[in-house]
């Protein structure tokens, strides 16, 4: 009876230890789940704001963290997120240079049963399995509603600089700030694309001030065409020129303290990042999502006008 009672003991000890060993090994399974993140271009502080929040948002939820930087470049994001869908990562987060070429990207990680998370600059046409974007109408609408606000008199001429033709989520921005200044009688009298950068807003915004001399406000897709506007208009001695960004980025919100630019509708990059990864560790879950947009797997983040008064 007492060997009986050994063997049973040694027999229940086995046991305990195999389902220790089996917790131990399905923990240090989700230990080496990686996320990957290509980032359109580390060179903008837009983009290290979204990358810090992705890390972050990552190494909480216990995940490794591979990062990738496209530098702008449509030939490196397309090879940068096959380098990462190589690595076994357990979900794709991209902000990409190119949304029209991120069909094969995604396909390849569905392959591979890798789900993919855009964050903001938009889409294409790809199967991506969600989308974390501002709420850039909503923004483009506080842009309108602020130059209506403050300008009273004048020509109620207005122009849009307008970001990269395939940053289709940026072009919203306009879209909102254009149905509300025409909506309130004012009339826009030129729209140009700056391609995101700060010295094509530069350039754009002398030509329109040749161009357009009676121009009252310009409102720009992002802050670095913003300020490149803004400093346009200084070296042109055109200070009544009311000069609205968005992004919410450092140098613009210098260059409304300094008096250079009237406002900026403020995105959260960092929280966007973390939102992707809220998403992808629910696909890696194999949870369900609720989206803003149904259809078009959107999910929204708040913006904020951003004056003088609000910066210390």
């Amino acid at each position: 009876m007492i060997k009986v009672r050994g063997f049973l003991i040694v027999i229940s000890l086995t046991l305990a230890f195999t389902i220790i060993g089996c917790g131990k090994k399905n923990i240090n399974e989700v230990s080496k789940s990686k996320i990957g993140f290509s980032v359109y271009d580390m060179q903008y502080e837009y983009f290290q704001g979204m990358e810090k929040g992705t890390k972050q948002g990552v190494l909480d939820l216990g995940y490794g963290y591979i990062l990738h930087d496209q530098k702008s470049d449509q030939m490196q994001m397309v090879s940068g997120a096959q380098d990462l869908i190589n690595q076994d990562i357990s979900a794709l987060i991209i902000s990409p240079n190119n949304p029209e070429a991120l069909g094969p990207i995604v396909e390849a990680a569905h392959a591979k049963k890798i789900p993919v998370i855009v964050d903001d600059i938009g889409g294409g046409n790809s199967n991506y399995d969600a989308i974390v974007i501002s709420d850039n109408i909503g923004g483009g609408k506080m842009a309108g509603d602020y130059a209506v606000k403050n300008i009273k008199k004048g020509s109620h001429e207005a122009a849009i600089i307008k970001a990269e033709p395939s940053a289709i989520f940026a072009s919203r921005r306009g879209e909102g700030f254009k149905n509300t200044v025409t909506a309130a009688g004012f009339k826009v009298v030129i729209e140009l694309s700056g391609h995101s950068k700060q010295e094509e807003g530069y350039s754009i915004m002398k030509d329109i001030i040749t161009s357009n001399p009676k121009i009252q406000v310009v409102f720009c897709e992002n802050d670095p065409m913003a300020v490149g506007a803004a400093q346009a208009c200084i070296d042109s001695k055109r200070k009544d020129i009311m000069i609205i960004g968005f992004n919410g980025d450092k140098i613009a919100l210098d260059a409304i303290k300094n008096g250079i630019m009237a406002a900026t509708i403020k995105q959260s990059p960092g929280e966007m990042g973390k939102a992707t990864v809220g998403l992808a560790d629910k696909l890696i879950k194999g949870k369900k999502i609720d989206f803003d947009d149904e259809k078009n797997k959107e999910i929204y983040i708040s913006v904020k006008l951003i004056t003088k008064e609000d910066i210390k």
